[in-house]
C-alpha cells in the first residue's frame, strides 16, 4: 500500500524565514513554491523525500486553521504524508481498516518560479484514528525536481522521522499490521525505553516509547528529524560558518554512525544529522 514517505509538513508563521533557514540547513535551493488553500508553500526535495514548509496566506477558512494550530502548538512538524502506487486501491484498504480516510480529491500546482505544474490525488485518515498523527496518503505520476546543491557538504536525505507514543504496542499494530510497514527493530533498554524501526521506502519511520510513560490514551506525537550528511565534519564547519548552532560531533547509537545536533533553525523542529557507517564525503 505504501511505497515510501513523500513528504513531511512543517508549519511556520513566515514561509520566508522558514525558507532561507532550510536553505542554510541543507545547503540546497527549493524545489517547488506555490500558494493555494490558504497557504503560502515552500519545498525541499532531497533523494528520498521531500520537506514542505507551510504558512498561512490570507483569512478564509484554511488559512485560519493553521494560524489556529500555530497558536495551539507552534511552529513544527504537523503530518506525514506517504506515497501510494494507487490511491483507490490505498482509500478502500484505509476504509477497511476503519481509518476513516476522508474522499480522494485531486490537487493541483504551479510552481511560482517555472511555472511548471504537478498534479496528485491524496486523501486523509481520521487523525483520531492514527493516534493523533495527521496522516495523508498521496499518489503522482510526476516526480519533483530535486532541489539543486548549492555548495558541498549539503544534506543528502532523510534517514528516519520520530514519533513518541505512550502506547508502543498500539503503535506498532498501527505502523505494522494496519500500514503494512516492515518493522525492522524492536528493542528495549531500561535508560531509554522502547524502540522501534519501520521501513519506509529508503528512510525508517522510528516509533519511541520513554519509560515510566503510563498514559496509554495520549497521543502520539511527531518529534524530530534525523537528516542524513557524507561528511559530518564538513557539515559541521558549514553551518558553524553560516551562523548556525550545532553540537559537537559524537558516536551515534548504531555501530560505525556519527552524528550531531543542529539547535536552531530548524523552525521548532528536534533535528539530527547522521553520518552513515558507509558515508563518503562529496
Amino acid at each position: 500500500m505504501i511505497t515510501g514517505l513523500d513528504h513531511v509538513v512543517v508549519l511556520t508563521s513566515d514561509i520566508a524565514a522558514a525558507g532561507a533557514a532550510y536553505e542554510t540547513l541543507f545547503a540546497r535551493t527549493p524545489s517547488w513554491r506555490y500558494s493555494g488553500g490558504g497557504a503560502d508553500r515552500t519545498l525541499f526535495t532531497l533523494d528520498n523525500t521531500s520537506l514542505e514548509l507551510v504558512a498561512p496566506h490570507g483569512d478564509d477558512d484554511a488559512a485560519q486553521r493553521i494560524r489556529s494550530a500555530l497558536v495551539t502548538q507552534g511552529e513544527g512538524l504537523a503530518s506525514l504524508c506517504f506515497r501510494t502506487s494507487d490511491i483507490a486501491k490505498t482509500h478502500r484498504r484505509l476504509d477497511r481498516l476503519t481509518l476513516k480516510p476522508e474522499p480522494v480529491t485531486e490537487v493541483e500546482s504551479r510552481d511560482e518560479t517555472s511555472g511548471a505544474v504537478l498534479s496528485w490525488k491524496r486523501t486523509r485518515a481520521a487523525t483520531d484514528a492514527t493516534r493523533g498523527v495527521r496522516m495523508f496518503f498521496l499518489e503522482r505520476e510526476q516526480e519533483r525536481p530535486l532541489s539543486v546543491r548549492t555548495t558541498t557538504a549539503s544534506i543528502t536525505a532523510m534517514d528516519h522521522v520520530v514519533v513518541s507514543t505512550a502506547d508502543p504496542e498500539r503503535a506498532a499494530a498501527l505502523y505494522g499490521a494496519r500500514l503494512g510497514l516492515d518493522m525492522a527493530l524492536d528493542r528495549s533498554h531500561p535508560e531509554w525505553g522502547r524502540l522501534m524501526f519501520f521501513r519506509c521506502g529508503d528512510l525508517v519511520v522510528e516509533v519511541t516509547h520513554r519509560p515510566g510513560k503510563s498514559e496509554t490514551d495520549a497521543p502520539d506525537r511527531l518529534r524530530g528529524i534525523c537528516w542524513r550528511v557524507a561528511d559530518i565534519d564538513a557539515t559541521r564547519a558549514r553551518l558553524i560558518a553560516a551562523g548556525v548552532d550545532v553540537s559537537e560531533v559524537r558516536t551515534g547509537r548504531k555501530t560505525g554512525t556519527r552524528v550531531m545536533t543542529v539547535r536552531n533553525g530548524t523552525c521548532g523542529v528536534p533535528t539530527l544529522l547522521v553520518q552513515p557507517s558507509q558515508g563518503k564525503p562529496d
